[in-house]
């Protein structure tokens, strides 16, 4: 049962992000993004991605004591510092509680997910594949997706009953196999490794071929079924931005029924970083195609160097963004691009503010990439924020630093 002092808690941040939803500077956002999305030129527009290092925020710890509500918790507080960067993020009138899907054992593949943690606190970790001879592909389950409707009920009563006279309460009821789950290329990883699965792509490509054949077939399924059951909703899309454009329809709580072609779509292929174009497209593109198909608008990219990658990704019929990451050149990438896409620029956070807070170095560093990029319709994402050298409130200043360059573009 919910303690008042949670529920407490949550109203009252609850009103406040309310309140800096319905601010108007929120449908000037949504105007912007629609625009931006579609091509019709802007100033850049600005994201600051703070999630990453959120632990140094001096909120950052829950008081709530329920596990469930801490969540949502840590999500308001967010809201509500994310509002106080002043960059182009729209905080939204909603609070999303997530379906009780029902997930294989283990993982989504119906097999452990191992990892090796290091020794440091918030290090890194090793991967343990599970695939590690071909005769374990029979081993992986069939997509199916399904939702345990009490569990999901109970979920959504208990965060109505907190606040849901307050903000609205929606449902997420996607299936397990979306985002990061579809992509392919992340889940590969998990199962077969970075360096066994670059070296089956000369040792084993027809095995390789059958495993992304059924990893593709099986995310098509799962989501062909949730979109039957009318499972997806106008807010079950991402692009890594905002998801306005002119093209589709505006995120809406609530609003089962909604059609991949209706939807945002983000794609990525971080673990091809080391793979060449020729490679990539065989043993990946062709097959995250039939899934990116089926939506109406997609982003391709996150954190890997798609500079020499632009013509294959010409192939996606409905793809609008292209991710230009810390590693890629926004010059030869701008110069490929063109005006065809949207170029979502992500500066190196260790040049922005994870390695010191320089406003010179900052101001070279932007300018030099906006000059590169002139003419292409483009937005910054300072994402990946490891640390701000306990100093959150540099966020702003890096904002007001960017906004002062950009607007000159």
């Amino acid at each position: 049962m919910a303690t008042q002092p949670d529920v407490q808690i949550l109203r009252d941040l609850a009103k406040q992000v309310a309140d800096i939803a319905a601010d108007p500077i929120q449908d000037e956002r949504r105007e912007l993004w629609r625009q931006h999305n579609s091509f019709i030129r802007t100033r850049p527009l600005i994201l600051c991605m703070w999630e990453a290092a959120w632990f140094e925020h001096p909120d950052a710890a829950p008081r709530c004591e329920d596990p469930f509500f801490q969540n949502y918790e840590t999500a308001m507080k967010m809201a509500i510092f994310k509002h106080s960067l002043r960059d182009d993020t729209i905080i939204e009138p909603w609070l999303t509680v997530r379906a009780a899907v029902k997930w294989p054992a283990h993982s989504p593949w119906g097999v452990p997910y191992s990892r090796i943690p290091s020794d440091m606190a918030g290090g890194a970790w090793k991967n343990q594949p599970f695939l590690k001879n071909p005769e374990d592909l029979a081993k992986l389950a069939v997509p199916k997706h399904e939702i345990d409707e009490d569990a999901t009920a109970q979920a959504f009563e208990k965060l109505q009953d907190a606040v849901g006279d307050i903000m609205l309460i929606d449902i997420d009821r996607a299936p397990i196999w979306w985002g990061w789950n579809a992509d392919i290329s992340t889940d590969l990883f998990y199962l077969r490794g970075l360096d066994q699965m670059m070296l089956d792509m000369s040792d084993n490509p027809a095995w390789l071929h059958e495993l992304l054949g059924f990893m593709r077939d099986g995310i098509l399924k799962a989501q062909g079924e949730a979109e039957a059951a009318d499972d997806l909703s106008l807010t079950n899309q991402g692009n890594q931005a905002m998801t306005y454009s002119r093209d589709l329809e505006d995120p809406r709580p609530n609003s089962p029924g909604a059609r991949r072609n209706e939807l945002w779509a983000f794609f990525a292929a971080q673990e091809y970083a080391l793979v060449g174009p020729r490679m990539h497209d065989e043993f990946l593109m062709q097959y995250q195609l039939p899934i990116m198909e089926k939506y109406g608008l997609l982003a391709y990219g996150c954190c890997e160097d798609l500079t020499h990658k632009i013509d294959m990704l010409r192939q996606v019929p409905n793809l609008r963004r292209i991710s230009v990451t810390p590693v890629a050149d926004p010059a030869k990438c701008a110069e490929q691009i063109g005006t065809d896409y949207i170029i979502s620029w992500r500066p190196n956070p260790a040049d922005m503010i994870c390695c010191g807070f320089d406003p010179d170095k900052i101001k070279r560093v932007v300018r030099r990439a906006m000059e590169g990029m002139k003419g292409c319709h483009v937005d910054i994402n300072l994402k990946d924020v490891q640390t701000v050298g306990g100093k959150p409130e540099l966020l702003r200043d890096w904002v007001q630093i960017v906004r002062g360059i950009t607007d000159e573009y």
